[in-house]
Order: structure tokens, then C-alpha cells, then sequence
């Protein structure tokens, strides 16, 4: 009998995996990379839809450049492939227009710095929360205290301003927990896809610009009118080119390499970063009980990921 475990097998479409230690090696430099695109892209959208362009306008700049450049790729089963179950379908497209649209309007509400523990840090939670609930996977006992951390990160973060109900940043954190949610479901729908990272990428892209060009059309159109041309250009290469392609395909990748939780367990890095990238981007300082929750977050991913077991394990 062999060893390998049918978790392990190539999936239909895909290249064959290197070897084990080459394929985590590249899995974790994947997602290191995405996590850095991703702290951009908070600070970017959070500066955009406070300043210039509401969220489906800036979400037409995110998917129309992978709509356009991963159009032949996306359509080589169709542009709704018929050998995918609808709920994977549709659970692919959660990361598209309706998470730009959940998380762009939570960022119009919640400071730069509390956007990562909630958002990316948060998804790791979502995507075992669904594993276990919804799919029956087992998770291990140092994970489990990883996850705890996070929802103290979370509680940290968004309790005080939930009780206290003044403001508006309320609005924004329950917004960006969806968000999160969104791209827990998204996840598992595209590790049971067996779609390459590039074709899924394209999918997403080519579905999420029908949605939100209706929605964000006119908005744009007006901002390029009123001299915000470089703003849009700005966008769309942070939006369309960085995180609409590069950080989606390269998540896909990680998750190819390292499997759904863990993947998603290098997100709250992000975190650190995008607070730091804010203080001369946007102004804003964080907050103590936002610098309380990111470290709560960033160590609860080095439980959440395994690491730590992994070492006790060699």
C-alpha cells in the first residue's frame, strides 16, 4: 500500500507536486508574498473609498485587469464550467464581487489597523470553523488554541466599540468579519475545485466585473471626469494587476502547497504591516486595543498554521 495519502494526489489539471520539502518551501514563500500584497491593498483600499471612489467603483478596478489578461485561460471549460457542482461554483465566486463589495463598505467605517485583524486574520477562524462544521475535519489541540487567540484578537479589536455603540466603526467591523467569511467558503470551494490557479483567478474576475459594472460604472466614469485619473491608474494597478492577479493566483498557490487552514493561517501577518504602512499613508494611528488584537492575531497563526507542532513532531 502507498504512503500517500489521497489528500496528497495531484488534483485533476494540475502539474505534478515537487517533492515535500520543496513544495512547502514554495507554498510558504507564496503566501508570504501574498500576505504582503494584501497589507497594501488594505491601506490602498482603505484610502480609496474614504477619499475617492466608492467600493464598487474601486471593485471594477480589482477584477477588470484579471477579467481581461486571464480571459483565455478562464474560458477553457466555459465561462460556467459544467463539471463543477453549482456550491462550488458559487462558493468560488464568494471571493469575488460580493467580498469586494462587504469588505470595500466595512473599510469606509473601520481605521486601517483594525481592518487586519478582522479581515485576513479572521480567516483562518472562518475556514476551520467551515472545515469542521460543514466538511468534518478533525483539528489538532495547538491549532485550536492558535484559533482561540484569534477570536480574542477579534474580541479586543471590535468588543468595546460594539457595546459602546457610538460611532460608526461598529458598522465596519461586523462587515469586515463577513468579508472574512466570505473568503473562508471561498477557500474550500476552490481546493475542491480542481481548477488551476490561473483559470480560478480568470473565473472570479470575469464574473465579479459583470456584477459591478452596473453597481460601480458611473461612479467611475465621474470620478475620471473630475481629474482623478491618477487615482484610477493607481487603483488599478494595486487592485487589478497586484492583487487581482498576482495575490490570488499566488493564495491559490499556497493553498495548492500547503492545504486550505494553513494557507489561510499565514494571513493575519498582514496585520503588522498595513497598521505600520498606515501611519504615512493615511494618518492614522492605531489603536491600543488594535495593537492588542494584531498581537493576539499574529501569535495565534503561529499556532493556527501548525509550525509549532510540526517542530515537536521532527
Amino acid at each position: 500500500m502507498s504512503d500517500t495519502s489521497a489528500s496528497d494526489a495531484p488534483l485533476p489539471g494540475r502539474p505534478p507536486a515537487p517533492s515535500i520539502e520543496r513544495r512547502a518551501l514554495l507554498g510558504w514563500a507564496a503566501g508570504i508574498v501574498t500576505v504582503v500584497i494584501w497589507a497594501f491593498w488594505m491601506v490602498g483600499t482603505r484610502h480609496a473609498v474614504t477619499h475617492d471612489l466608492p467600493p464598487a467603483a474601486v471593485g471594477i478596478l480589482r477584477f477588470a485587469v484579471p477579467a481581461i489578461v486571464l480571459a483565455p485561460v478562464a474560458l477553457r471549460d466555459g465561462i460556467w464550467p459544467k463539471h463543477l457542482p453549482l456550491r462550488i461554483k458559487l462558493g468560488l465566486l464568494c471571493s469575488g464581487a460580493p467580498f469586494f463589495l462587504v469588505a470595500g463598505t466595512g473599510m469606509e467605517y473601520a481605521p486601517a489597523a483594525d481592518i487586519g485583524p478582522l479581515l485576513p486574520g479572521t480567516m483562518p477562524l472562518f475556514v476551520a470553523a467551515i472545515g469542521y462544521l460543514v466538511l468534518g475535519e478533525a483539528l489538532g489541540g495547538i491549532r485550536l488554541a492558535g484559533f482561540a487567540l484569534i477570536l480574542l484578537a477579534d474580541i479586543a479589536v471590535a468588543g468595546g466599540h460594539l457595546i459602546e455603540g457610538a460611532g460608526g466603526a461598529w458598522r465596519g467591523h461586523l462587515l469586515l468579519l463577513g468579508g472574512a467569511c466570505l473568503w473562508g467558503i471561498y477557500t474550500h470551494a476552490y481546493k475542491r475545485s480542481g481548477l488551476p490557479a490561473l483559470q480560478a483567478a480568470g473565473l472570479v474576475g470575469l464574473w465579479s466585473l459583470v456584477l459591478l459594472i452596473p453597481l460601480g460604472a458611473p461612479s467611475l466614469a465621474r470620478a475620471a471626469v473630475s481629474g482623478l485619473g491618477g487615482a484610477i491608474v493607481l487603483q488599478a494597478t494595486l487592485q487589478g494587476f497586484l492583487s487581482g492577479v498576482v495575490g490570488l493566483v499566488l493564495y491559490g498557490y499556497a493553498i495548492d502547497r500547503l492545504g486550505a487552514s494553513r494557507a489561510a493561517a499565514l494571513s493575519p501577518l498582514g496585520p503588522v504591516l498595513a497598521a505600520l504602512l498606515a501611519i504615512p499613508m493615511l494618518g492614522e494611528i492605531p489603536s491600543l486595543n488594535a495593537m492588542i488584537g494584531i498581537g493576539l492575531a499574529t501569535g495565534g497563526v503561529l499556532l493556527a498554521s501548525g509550525i509549532v507542532g510540526a517542530k515537536k513532531r521532527a
